[in-house]
C-alpha cells in the first residue's frame, strides 16, 4: 500500500537511487547529488524549510513536499505550493508531481496526485491548479482521471510544447 510522507532519513538509500534515475533523463538537475548523499540530514532540513514563508528564496513560495512510498520504497516526489504567484498561476500549478522512471506506467502517477489532493485540502487549498505538456499524454490522463477541468492550453516561450492548465475543486 503506497502512501505519502514528508521526506524522511528512513528512505536515504531509496530517494539516492531515484534521484540517480531522474538525472540520467535529463531531470532535478539542480540537486547535487554527492553533496546530498554526504548531508542528507541538511538536505531534509531545506526541504522541509520550504513550507515557511519567511524562508522562502525571492520569486519562491511556500510548498510542502511529499514523498510517495510503496513497500519501504521512493516512487516519487509531490510538491503542494500553497498559494500561486504570476508564474506558477500561468505555467507551473499548486501541484506537482514526478514518478521515478523504472516504477512509471503502473499506476502510481494516479495515485500521488489523488493523495496529493487530500494533502492539498488538508492545508488549505480550496481550488487545485495541475499543468502538464501537452504532448504528456499519461499526465494528462492523471490529471483527468482525478478530476482535473480542462481550462485552456498556454504558449511557453522558448518552448514549442504548450502547457495544459487544469482545475480541481477541493471543497
Amino acid at each position: 500500500m503506497s502512501f505519502l510522507t514528508e521526506p524522511s532519513s528512513c528512505y536515504k538509500e531509496s530517494f539516492l537511487e531515484g534521484l540517480h534515475e531522474f538525472q540520467k533523463e535529463g531531470r532535478l538537475l539542480q540537486y547535487d547529488a554527492q553533496r546530498i548523499a554526504e548531508n542528507f540530514e541538511q538536505f531534509l532540513q531545506k526541504e522541509l524549510a520550504q513550507r515557511n514563508p519567511g524562508r522562502t528564496m525571492p520569486g519562491r513560495v511556500p510548498q510542502v513536499d511529499f514523498w510517495l512510498i510503496d513497500n519501504h520504497e521512493y516512487i516519487g516526489l509531490l510538491s503542494v505550493r500553497l498559494v500561486l504567484n504570476d508564474f506558477l498561476l500561468r505555467i507551473g500549478g499548486n501541484i506537482g508531481y514526478q514518478i521515478r522512471p523504472s516504477r512509471r506506467r503502473r499506476g502510481y502517477g494516479k495515485e500521488i496526485l489523488r493523495l496529493g489532493l487530500q494533502k492539498a485540502r488538508e492545508l488549505g487549498v480550496p481550488r487545485a491548479l495541475v499543468t502538464c505538456d501537452e504532448n504528456n499524454i499519461g499526465s494528462k490522463k492523471v490529471i483527468e482521471y482525478n478530476g482535473g477541468k480542462f481550462e485552456n492550453a498556454i504558449d511557453v516561450v522558448g518552448s514549442p510544447v504548450k502547457k495544459l492548465r487544469y482545475w480541481i475543486d477541493l471543497c
